[in-house]
């Protein structure tokens, strides 16, 4: 019957239950909008940095002001 059943798979399932037993219930909210609001953050600063990047190749370089 657990013959299909390999070495990840019992890790996954233990990990899933030390989270659900570990944590409790009060504490899987706050864990799922924190991580909710890591992969927001990181999809921001992956769209900034592109923007940067294409807006300083179309700009040149900085030009510096002149000191007569």
């Amino acid at each position: 019957m657990f013959g299909s059943v390999g070495f990840w798979e019992i890790l996954l399932i233990a990990g899933l239950a030390l989270v659900l037993f570990g944590f409790g219930a009060r504490r899987l909210p706050e864990i799922g909008r924190g991580l909710g609001e890591g992969i927001r953050n990181l999809k921001e600063a992956l769209r900034g940095s592109g923007k940067e990047q294409g807006g300083e190749e179309k700009s040149g370089p900085p030009s510096s002001p002149d000191r007569s």
